[in-house]
């Protein structure tokens, strides 16, 4: 990258499947923030990466695991993700989730 931040104004919702979507809202090489939007009863899959990640809920409520442990989640409520921790979700009340990587996931660039 040329050391610009990247300010997506009007950013593409992609849609994922299963009820799922994100919009990728700003990113430089350290940091990535991302709406992800989803139906009640959509989940996000568990599996890792090497980000470190913070999740908070802007909207609905979540079933948000990490390492085998689930709690519940709703709009403010926030948790973080160490990296290599295995997580995932279940939205138990339509919502969206701002998510935040460091550093930027390369994967959702292309």
């Amino acid at each position: 990258m040329d050391g610009h931040v990247r300010h997506l104004v009007d950013a593409e919702k992609i849609e994922l499947g299963g009820g799922c979507s994100r919009k990728i809202l700003a990113y430089d090489d350290a940091l990535m923030a991302v709406e992800v939007t989803f139906e009640k009863g959509a989940a996000g899959a568990d599996h890792s990466h090497p980000h470190t990640q913070l999740s908070y809920v802007l909207e609905g409520r979540f079933a948000y695991s990490v390492n085998g442990e689930t709690v519940e989640l709703a709009k403010g409520d926030s948790i973080v993700v160490p990296s290599g921790l295995v997580h995932g979700t279940v939205c138990l009340e339509a919502g969206k989730l701002l998510d935040v990587f460091n550093p930027k996931r390369d994967d959702f660039l292309k």
